[in-house]
């Protein structure tokens, strides 16, 4: 019977040792089920603690408001990553009205609260002149965050 002798890295390391060939693909077998198991678990524990807001601009004065939201659109960047736990921003233009949307992805709703009241003080600063509509607000917990 052939022996291989094992040394492992991390949280199983005292698991090293010398094992029998037959024995060895099911121990591997079990350590990769094992780790996807935790690793699936870390992925899952990080992708549901992420919150979202979107905010949808439609009606009087939208369209003039994504104007300006266009041309001062590196300023609006700027000033929303500056947000506590920000993960990612989308500003677009609608294809069923004159406005758009916009969506705040933050680490926890601490940060999500934050972007709320940036953005509401933003538009009170630099689109007063501008008459539009209370924006529809939507807040919740990310399901799935799929980037490139």
């Amino acid at each position: 019977m052939k022996y291989y002798y094992i040394v492992i890295i991390g949280p199983w390391a005292h698991l090293t040792g010398y094992i029998g060939q037959q024995d060895r693909s099911r121990w591997f077998g079990s350590m990769l089920a094992t780790m996807r198991v935790q690793i699936m678990d870390a992925f899952v524990e990080l992708e549901s603690i992420m919150d979202v807001v979107v905010r949808t601009y439609s009606g009087k004065g939208s369209k003039e408001l994504f104007a300006l939201l266009e041309e001062r659109k590196a300023d609006i960047e700027v000033l929303l990553r500056s947000t506590t736990g920000f993960v990612s921003y989308t500003l677009a233009r609608s294809s069923e009205s004159d406005g758009g949307l916009s969506m705040t992805v933050c680490q926890d709703q601490a940060g999500i609260d934050e972007s709320v009241s940036m953005a509401k003080e933003w538009i009170a600063k630099n689109a007063a002149h501008i008459s539009v509509d209370a924006p529809k607000v939507s807040m919740g917990k990310i399901i799935i965050h799929a980037t490139k």
